[in-house]
């Protein structure tokens, strides 16, 4: 008989190692190896299944994009990239309470009552438990078909068996292989779990849903092999708030970055149509260390209001500190303040944070912040009238950003009346007079700045 093999295990990454060390190789987290028994491999290598052969990519049948299905919220279909892409894999995750299994019920029954065939099978959750979320939420009552298991193998016969068109499976951190080694929810459980998932939802054409927990650094619970393996990854953002974001970091089907935005009710999500209202400023009068950006996210542009806060430091290190946006880009505008328009943060605490929980990437709100940086310090105020767009360079350029039709439409949308952005941006001729915000350029970031002092 042949033996088992034991080996160690990252629980951060996956990555596997013969004997016990103290920090992984791969992802550099401390104390992070388990020991897991793998059985033995077969002798054979022959394939036992199905024979599959290479075809024509001429051949090859596209599918329409009109067979999409709805998910009943606009919101939900724009991160999904216009609706459910017939089988395919999404995994959604997020911080325990945030809503996952709110959203994903709410959408079952709204398949059900469109004459798809559901199954909601929960791993964490009784029965009972579910019956009772489905009373409090507002969508139309249908019966979905529920299951209360944690055994991979008695999920695919019942997959087998029923046949679904939309399986979702609550959590994917509480399903085991009774013969696979490990606790339910570690990394050899994961992967084991999630690949003969999706790769029945591949074989028998279903769409799946994963429902996946975040670590405490807000990744996705498991090996970072389950974000490559699905085919689109969902997160959810802002639990200390009402609302909830949820964005689309990995789409094959869509554009990726894309976020929805919904609002937590006692009876579930409701989605919001004017989402740039709610991270606008609501002050009456101008605010120091507050200005207005326009971010572009994923085929949305939003407008945003940026918060920043300049103090002397009364200790030895002054304080960096971000809340939705980078720690690094901060540094960077920091430095370029000081060397391009003789601004001292040395001796001062800094503090950054984009309003209503919303976490951006986009470069070109490098300007709002420098300017909302310039402000806090000066102690004036900026016009609440204004928008800023533009990306900073490393020689205090204001340089290009992409979307500036869409992004000075939303502006004049909300009532913007003057916009600050890059020459290269800056309409010409005819295209000037679509819009009738007042159009400032600025090619350096002491342009706009130095003058005001």
């Amino acid at each position: 008989m042949a033996k088992t093999k034991t080996v160690y295990i990252c629980q951060k990454c996956g990555f596997q190692t013969s004997k016990w060390m103290g920090r992984c190789s791969d992802c550099g987290e401390w104390n992070s190896f388990a020991e897991e028994a793998v059985g033995p491999k077969g002798a054979s290598g022959k394939s036992k299944g199905k024979k599959s052969a290479p075809i024509p990519l001429s051949k090859v049948q596209a599918e329409d994009a009109g067979k999409r299905s709805s998910t009943g919220s606009d919101e939900f279909n724009r991160v999904l990239g216009g609706g459910i892409f017939p089988a395919s894999v999404v995994l959604l995750a997020g911080e325990p309470g945030i809503g996952k299994s709110t959203l994903l019920l709410q959408m079952m029954l709204w398949l059900q009552q469109k004459g798809h065939n559901a199954l909601y099978i929960s791993g964490e959750e009784s029965l009972q438990q579910i019956k009772n979320r489905a009373d409090r939420l507002r969508a139309p009552q249908k019966d979905v078909l529920v299951l209360a298991e944690t055994n991979v193998a008695e999920i695919e016969y019942q997959l087998e068996t029923l046949k679904p068109d939309v399986v979702v499976v609550d959590s994917v951190q509480a399903i085991y292989n009774p013969d696979f080694s490990g606790a339910p929810g570690n990394v050899g459980q994961v992967r084991e779990c999630a690949a003969r998932l999706f790769q029945m939802a591949k074989e028998r054409n279903f769409t799946l849903f994963l429902i996946g927990h975040v670590t405490k650094e807000g990744s996705v619970a498991g090996p970072k092999i389950l974000e490559h393996l699905v085919d689109v990854v969902i997160y959810f953002e802002g639990n200390t708030q009402q609302h909830r974001i949820i964005r689309a970091i990995k789409n094959r089907f869509g554009a990726a970055n894309e976020l929805g935005v919904f609002e937590m009710h006692n009876d579930g999500l409701r989605e919001l149509t004017n989402v740039s209202n709610l991270f606008l400023n609501p002050h009456q009068g101008p605010v120091v260390g507050s200005s207005i950006v326009c971010s572009y996210e994923g085929s949305r542009p939003l407008l945003v209001e940026v918060q920043t806060l300049v103090s002397k430091s009364n200790y030895g290190t002054p304080q960096r500190t971000v809340s939705g946006f980078d720690q690094r880009r901060l540094s960077l505008i920091l430095a370029i303040l000081e060397k391009y328009c003789q601004q001292d943060f040395g001796y001062h605490d800094v503090f950054v944070k984009v309003a209503g929980g919303l976490r951006l990437n986009d470069p070109g709100i490098d300007l709002g912040v420098a300017t909302a940086l310039y402000s806090s310090l000066q102690e004036q105020a900026l016009d609440t009238d204004a928008i800023y767009v533009g990306e900073v360079g490393l020689g205090g350029e204001v340089r290009p950003v992409s979307f500036i039709e869409q992004r000075l439409k939303e502006a004049e949308k909300m009532g913007f009346r003057q916009a600050y952005l890059p020459p290269q941006n800056m309409p010409g001729g005819s295209d000037r007079k679509k819009f009738k915000i007042m159009l400032s350029p600025v090619t350096l970031v002491s342009e706009l700045l130095l003058p005001v002092r």
